[in-house]
């Protein structure tokens, strides 16, 4: 059973439990895994999950002490979907790009996991980035949790929900016209 009090931590506070050993990246998979399924399907935040990969790099991740594991010692963290992860999904938000699985991922991933994030979903994002509100054709609109009736407002909408919700404690988010 997933340990849903790790929920309301704050990141700072989970990296340090992660130091001390008192969770692994594994028990906080299974509580984000958890609170996704009872969350997401009312605010479409993180169309695209990625565990089996997440649990994949935890384990490596693990084979290290601690101190070898990065500022984010394991930490899980979701990708906007305009970042590319290798091997997941990664559309964009557009229909051009559907089904697209990029082999490498963006520098930025990878410095993220060389750091210890360990990268377990995609957030939802306008097309291409662009738009006041975060809704696409390929995964439709991710709602404003406090009035599902709206839609998270700017690109990086799928992260800010994410965060809102409980199902990130971190997340990668960017801004080309101030709406972070």
């Amino acid at each position: 059973m997933a340990d849903q009090g790790l929920l309301g931590e704050s990141a700072c506070a989970i990296v340090e439990r992660l130091r001390r050993g008192d969770v692994s990246p594994l028990d906080l998979l299974d509580a984000l895994e958890a609170r996704i399924g009872e969350v997401d399907v009312h605010v479409n935040a993180l169309p695209t999950l990625c565990f089996e990969r997440a649990r994949d790099h935890a384990r490596t991740l693990m084979e290290s002490s601690v101190s070898e594991r990065g500022v984010l010692a394991g930490l899980p963290v979701p990708i906007k979907d305009l970042t590319d992860v290798a091997g997941v999904l990664s559309t964009q938000g557009s229909p051009i790009y559907k089904d697209r699985i990029p082999d490498h991922s963006d520098i930025l991933v990878e410095r993220l996991e060389q750091n210890g994030a360990v990268i377990y979903a995609k957030s939802n994002t306008p097309e291409f980035g662009a738009g006041a509100n975060t809704f696409n054709e390929v995964f439709g609109t991710t709602r404003n949790p406090w009035d599902i009736s709206k839609s998270a407002a700017g690109s990086s909408g799928g992260a800010a929900v994410a965060l809102a919700t409980g199902m990130a404690w971190l997340a990668h988010g960017s801004d080309m016209g101030g709406s972070l």
